[in-house]
């Protein structure tokens, strides 16, 4: 970001918010987290991919639940704002919201926290699920398991009664029926074209008495991205996201403690290339 552009109210790991007044900037960086630390490098256009994305998932979702934007296109923001060439495709104007204080998360898959779970407990976040279920198998039907939101750290996983507790019941169930409704639209489109979208977190606010989803959305920064002729039930797969930077940082010798090391040029590009084609496949735009 220029130097000479106003201070951010919030700085996170990847994206900063800056007060408009009566709305939000969003701008998402190149920054790059893993292992809950901002690493030293930084991938190329990664910031315009992820607001590309959110742009397109907005607009494709906006009839099954309201969103936060006001704007995505840069020509039409407000000639101080156009003057920082720098925002073209990577900020939009927001509505502020009140934040609900969970994330709101899907798993159509097992993998990750929650295969986890599942391998010590038969349970994800409160779910019983069948016997004998494989790294990456494909629920029979995709669950809402909620999370803390942490300012620092993990988020906690947390059972939807823990949710009802923090939310009220009836947030607690607009929230979870919004995000398997969103889930299910945006795993069928992507699947059409090639990506099993096998988990996603969303965030919802409050705004003008109306539940919206805010922050990001569906991106391959909060969603496992997978490429679909690559699945295999009992496999890992790859992914359009961090994949190459977490496998080079697993045996790169770094303690996973700050600082995070520079990252090789060869892991920037290939990393960069898998942003570009999760936003291709999903848009059939190229950047």
């Amino acid at each position: 970001m220029p130097q000479h552009f106003m201070d951010p109210v919030k700085r996170g790991k990847v994206r900063d918010i800056y007060d408009l007044g009566e709305h939000f900037l969003f701008v998402v960086s190149d920054r790059i987290s893993a292992f809950d630390s901002v690493l030293g490098s930084e991938i190329p256009d990664k910031g315009k991919v992820l607001n590309r994305i959110s742009a397109f998932w907005f607009k494709e979702t906006g009839e099954i639940v309201q969103n936060h934007v006001v704007e995505t296109d840069f020509s039409r923001f407000p000639d101080e704002l156009k003057k920082v060439e720098f925002l073209k495709d990577r900020a939009m104007i927001v509505k502020k919201a009140e934040i609900f204080p969970v994330e709101c998360i899907v798993r159509g898959y097992l993998v990750g926290s929650g295969y986890k779970e599942y391998e010590k407990t038969g349970r994800v976040c409160g779910y019983a699920l069948p016997r004998g279920l494989n790294i990456a198998s494909k629920l029979e039907l995709p669950i809402f398991t909620p999370s803390t939101k942490a300012e620092s750290g993990h988020d906690e996983n947390i059972s939807f009664n823990k949710m009802v507790e923090i939310v009220g019941k009836d947030v607690a169930t607009k929230l979870r029926d919004a995000s398997l409704e969103l889930y299910a639209h945006a795993a069928d489109y992507a699947l059409e074209r090639g990506i099993i979208i096998a988990d996603t977190k969303f965030e919802f606010g409050v705004i003008d008495g109306q539940i919206c989803v805010v922050d990001e959305m569906l991106t391959p920064d909060s969603s496992r991205f997978w490429p679909a002729d690559q699945y295999r039930e009992g496999e890992n797969p790859p992914s359009f996201d961090k994949q190459y930077v977490r496998d080079w940082l697993e045996v790169s010798g770094w303690d996973k403690q700050p600082p995070a090391p520079a990252l090789p040029d060869e892991v920037i590009s290939r990393t960069r290339e898998k942003y570009m084609e999760a936003y291709e496949r999903l848009t059939g735009i190229r950047i």
